[in-house]
């Protein structure tokens, strides 16, 4: 009998505010071992050769994280070669952020990611979502992603979790709530989209059970 693929494990659990959230970044970039840099070159060569436009460069790696006496979260990050976090297995600890949105009935906005995308290709998920930039506080990554993937703007963000999957990537998941009226427009990266129920039991059949898990847990701290 195959075994349930390992969980994700809560680092730091919220909420926090945008301004709860102080990033520290160091000046040294993390060097990867030989083989994870090999493995990232060849990572990309195949995204190029799929006619992904998907390129290189520097994004942000966790160091350290810390939850401080006044409950605000400080995150410790270095600069990290962006194609690290395609590497099996192994991501060296790069971060990204997701965003899940929902609109002022409490609907959740889903889209389905573009085949030739580097990451869940061809798949539905939540909300916005993408690495974090070189310098960057990763609780304004999710507000830059809403933007720049659905052209929208939140009435309100709120930083739900520090997250570490599997294959070591680091995840800041938030949630963002858009004002009455707020229309969305979805960017390149996706080829659908749709507003799923509020009631996530009442989602359809392309909602897997992991996106439903999450949206659980998010709505509990609405």
């Amino acid at each position: 009998m195959s075994s349930a693929p390992p969980a994700p494990a809560l680092l730091a659990r919220g909420p926090w505010s945008v301004d709860q959230v102080r990033a520290v970044w160091h000046d040294d970039a993390y060097r990867a071992p030989a083989a994870n840099t090999e493995a990232a070159d060849a990572a990309i060569e195949a995204l190029r050769d799929r006619g992904s436009p998907s390129h290189d460069g520097v994004a942000a790696r966790l160091v350290r994280w810390s939850v401080e006496d006044d409950g605000s979260l400080t995150l410790e990050l270095q600069p990290v070669r962006w194609a690290l976090r395609l590497v099996e297995g192994d991501a060296s600890r790069s971060m990204s952020a997701l965003c899940a949105v929902r609109d002022c009935e409490g609907r959740w906005l889903a889209g389905r990611r573009a085949a030739w995308l580097s990451s869940w290709a061809g798949r539905w998920a939540l909300g916005a979502g993408g690495a974090v930039d070189e310098g960057e506080n990763p609780a304004a990554t999710l507000g830059r992603e809403l933007e720049e993937e659905w052209s929208v703007t939140a009435e309100r963000v709120q930083v739900e979790a520090l997250v570490q999957l599997p294959h070591d990537m680091v995840m800041v998941v938030g949630q963002a709530w858009l004002a009455p009226g707020a229309e969305v427009t979805p960017d390149h990266e996706h080829d659908a989209h749709a507003w799923w129920p509020a009631d996530v039991d009442a989602w359809p059949d392309e909602a897997d059970e992991p996106l439903k898990t999450m949206a659980r847990l998010l709505a509990s701290s609405a």
